[in-house]
């Protein structure tokens, strides 16, 4: 463990030894290098290491992001944590949660606002999407996409407005969708970087129905999923950005459409907004049960991105050369080791085999994002004719955002869970 040092905030800060060697050009040498040549360090229990850039004495680099993280974090009792036009407030990974994350897992740090270069533009964060898969980010488990470092500003989509840019095709006004990550401020040189013009009509649906949860939902659904008209489809977080979209495009395409949801005010919204036929409780002891009666002639489709005990109740029901899109298994996303039971790997290949099941796991820029002209074209239409309804859940405040990804992975959200981070878009927007 690293060194705990003790402050006047309410907690004192402890961080984990850090697995990258952070002695070199970074932020946290540079800020010890400029603000504490008067302390006494060594007094401190700091460790003296040999820097491999300079070859120089230096310090433990998990001490200086430590230090560096107290100083410019925003202290207990600080009011000051609204957007500002001069301060770049960021939400760093300060330890890689062991389940659950907690309010040490990130921590929120204050700096100056950078600015941007020759082609490059600076973006200011107006919403940011909380989404499912940043609990892996957090995690240094080898996974499809690289993990995010301990001290690092937490990654995700946003929404922006371009302050100032020297970059052909974007100027200043113009909102875009990037991926700032979970900052005030980023410089971007137009990578990755897509403009939705000088003033959409609702500019953080980009993040949901008309991004890469809808994508996902379409693309899941009619690329894998396949169903034909007269099937059952079934999908589990039924009211969520991608399982409402899952179960309405099912409609269209001549479905009859169960969902599954948290709590009774979620499962009237899927069946009286969104047209499911039914929808169940998860909540409820006798989901498998209930799930049966209302799946009389089994199941043909089923979206996976839940797992856990709905797929348990699921997999029995499942009719011969069924699809099983699976694009997540959230309730698994916290979970430290197997769950506890007989191992039913066997149990579910059984099924694979002799129902002749199709089971296709996809990630969906690698998989489909060929696809994505054809989807937006085709989803704006929908949303345009008023055929596709889409709730957003939005939360006030970056510094809410960790509290919020906490409860999305509860299943506390209602809707696309955004934060509105600088609140300079206004309610309509």
């Amino acid at each position: 463990m690293g060194h705990k040092i003790g402050t006047e905030r309410s907690q004192s800060l402890l961080l984990p030894e850090l697995v990258e060697d952070y002695v070199g050009e970074n932020n946290p040498v540079r800020f010890i290098d400029a603000f504490v040549d008067g302390l006494d360090l060594d007094a401190l229990g700091f460790k003296r290491v040999k820097a491999k850039a300079t070859g120089r004495p230096a310090y433990d680099p998990a001490d200086m992001l430590k230090l560096y993280i107290y100083f410019n974090s925003v202290k207990t009792g600080d009011n000051d944590v609204a957007q500002t036009d001069d301060v770049n407030r960021q939400l760093i990974l300060a330890e890689r949660p062991n389940g659950e994350p907690t309010a040490d897992t990130l921590t929120l740090v204050k700096g100056d606002k950078p600015e941007a270069g020759a082609n490059e533009m600076l973006l200011r964060t107006e919403f940011l999407s909380l989404d499912p898969y940043m609990r892996g980010r957090m995690s240094s488990a080898k996974s499809y996409a690289a993990p995010v470092e301990i001290g690092q500003v937490m990654e995700g989509r946003t929404v922006a407005q371009v302050v100032t840019s020297t970059l052909d095709g974007f100027e200043a006004g113009d909102w875009v969708l990037s991926s700032n990550g979970w900052q005030d401020y980023a410089v971007s040189d137009g990578e990755n970087v897509m403009a939705l013009g000088q003033s959409p009509e609702r500019p953080s649906w980009s993040l949901g129905i008309l991004g890469m949860p809808g994508f996902t939902a379409w693309a899941g659904l009619t690329r894998i999923g396949e169903p034909q008209a007269g099937e059952t489809l079934v999908v589990a977080a039924a009211t969520g950005p991608v399982g409402g979209t899952v179960g309405q495009i099912g409609k269209m395409m001549g479905c009859r459409v169960v969902g599954v949801a948290g709590g009774p005010e979620k499962c009237a919204y899927a069946v009286e907004e969104l047209g499911f036929d039914a929808c169940l409780d998860h909540k409820t002891a006798d989901l498998a049960e209930r799930l049966a009666d209302a799946c009389t002639d089994g199941i043909d489709v089923y979206f996976e991105n839940v797992g856990g005990k709905v797929l348990d109740a699921v997999i029995p029901l499942l009719n011969p050369n069924a699809r099983i899109p699976v694009c997540g298994i959230i309730s698994q996303y916290n979970a430290t080791a197997l769950p506890e039971g007989p191992d039913r790997m066997n149990w579910l290949m059984g099924h694979i085999l002799r129902k002749k099941l199709k089971m296709q796991g996809f990630i969906i820029g690698d998989t489909f994002g060929h696809l994505y002209p054809e989807f937006a074209k085709e989803m704006q239409g929908w949303v345009e004719d008023d055929k596709i309804k889409y709730r957003e859940d939005i939360v006030d405040g970056l510094e809410n955002a960790p509290r919020a990804f906490i409860g999305l992975l509860r299943g506390e959200n209602f809707g696309k869970r955004v934060i509105r981070v600088g609140g300079r878009a206004g309610d309509d927007r």
